[in-house]
């Protein structure tokens, strides 16, 4: 696969997971919901943290892990350069463009946002405001994607959890977590041709 086409990859995943969160930020109040389907959901939310809304905790931590994800892309653009190089399994390549597109969609909110986007009480959020919400490097990642497939109680014979209320799936995400999500499946389900082995060869002499 070429390195154009990678690109290619990485340029439309971006557009797609840049635009859907500055519609959702320009667009929405914070924690609005509105209901696509019984199953879906657009729920706008941000975090400090790391991909599915985790948290890191703290100034530092935050800090912390936008530099980290500054030095991981950079590793990861190695990793597809080189891939490309080699003439690595298509399927690679396509999961290595995935991943490089979502890390840098998550990378773009927590270098930018703070500094582009202001955060109003009871308001849409305005892009590029006069009074920014934060500082380089301290943007909050947006998400907005969320799929409540099944809520209800848990059978009270489930340890622990039986007879609690409980909600499959919960985590609210965005475009870039999907990218690195699916590129994540695509390695395990296609791992043999996305990893596969040198064949040994001997030579049989007399």
């Amino acid at each position: 696969m070429k390195l154009k086409k990678s690109i290619l990859i990485i340029i439309v995943v971006l557009l797609i997971d840049q635009i859907s969160k500055i519609y959702i930020k320009t667009n929405f109040l914070y924690g609005e919901d509105v209901v696509v389907f019984d199953w879906f959901r657009i729920h706008f939310i941000e975090n400090n943290g790391m991909a599915w809304g985790a948290e890191l905790g703290g100034r530092t931590g935050k800090l912390f892990l936008t530099v980290f994800r500054l030095f991981a892309i950079a590793g990861i653009g190695y990793w597809l350069h080189s891939s490309v190089k080699k003439n690595a399994p298509t399927v690679l390549v396509i999961a290595i463009s995935l991943i490089f597109a979502g890390a840098m969609g998550n990378i773009i909110d927590s270098v930018f946002y703070g500094v582009i986007f202001d955060s109003p009480n009871n308001a849409t959020a305005t892009l590029f405001a006069d009074k920014p919400y934060g500082e380089l490097l301290y943007g909050k990642v947006v998400d907005m994607l969320y799929f409540p497939i099944w809520s209800g109680d848990l059978p009270s014979w489930i340890p622990i959890w039986g007879g609690k209320p409980f909600t499959f799936f919960n985590a609210i995400f965005n475009v870039a977590d999907a990218a690195i999500s699916i590129a994540v499946g695509i390695l395990i389900v296609f791992n043999k041709k996305a990893f596969p082995k040198e064949e040994e060869t001997t030579e049989i002499t007399d």
